[in-house]
């Protein structure tokens, strides 16, 4: 019989949802010069990497010297940030209900969510420069339709990154071996497209459907393959040990 939620584990995964719909509601408001305390970390790091150069203008954002590049508001990566500290926190306080946990790991999992959302950013970024460079008839894909694409597989193959990395460092491992990986799906799709279906997003029409159509195959697309992956290792496994039972003499 799995242990039951004590009250302190039930006030923490509290905590968390109120931080991660807190940070929702402030982003959907905020303004570039709001959200300086991530644009700007992600600027001098976009600036480092691509050798491009950036002003912040106000009540816009950072515009590369040329004035052909900005990086506003929507590049703050803000759902990225919600969906790796749910990802965080909620896989710890959910996967072993026996062990009391500390309060500071929320702070732990928010400083983490915050470090991986400016180099996610940054890799985001820099793609979508190198991209300005690829001739539109070489793609099947218009121009926005690519920058989201571009988007969804820089965000949700680091969101798969930081859980691979996390579920090596943990010592508390969630079962299910292949089925763990849809942990991250979950939260991404919840963060991208739950919250917005709740808010009645859908009543932007087309672009909001093309949007969901990409947000729910993209990830399905690049998790697959790694579940398969991690099953079909998990089922060697067994049939090793299998066979090392039939041939161990009792």
């Amino acid at each position: 019989m799995k242990p039951r939620f004590t009250w302190n584990r039930i006030a923490q995964c509290a905590i968390v949802l109120v931080c991660a719909v807190s940070l929702k509601l402030y982003y959907s408001t905020a303004s570039a010069e709001e959200l300086r305390w991530i644009l700007a970390p992600t600027t001098a790091l976009v600036e480092l990497v691509s050798g491009a150069s950036f002003e912040f203008e106000s009540h816009a954002g950072y515009l590369s010297r040329d004035r052909s590049f900005l990086i506003a508001s929507s590049c703050a990566g803000a759902n990225f940030l919600i969906t790796a500290f749910l990802m965080l926190s909620m896989r710890r306080l959910l996967s072993d209900r026996s062990k009391n946990i500390a309060w500071g790991f929320i702070l732990t999992a928010a400083l983490t969510a915050y470090l991986v959302t400016l180099v996610a950013n940054t890799a985001r970024i820099y793609v979508a420069l190198q991209l300005r460079r690829v001739p539109a008839e070489m793609s099947w894909l218009n121009p926005s339709q690519l920058h989201r694409c571009e988007g969804i597989v820089i965000y949700f193959g680091f969101l798969l990154l930081l859980f691979v990395v996390s579920d090596k460092m943990s010592s508390e491992k969630a079962s299910g071996q292949s089925r763990q990986y849809f942990f991250p799906l979950l939260m991404y799709y919840a963060t991208v497209f739950g919250i917005p279906l709740l808010n009645r997003a859908y009543r932007r029409g087309t672009d909001f459907w093309e949007h969901s159509l990409f947000v729910l195959l993209i990830p399905l697309l690049l998790i697959l393959p790694l579940a398969a992956f991690r099953f079909y290792r998990h089922q060697q496994f067994l049939r090793s040990v299998r066979v090392q039972r039939s041939v161990t003499p009792l």
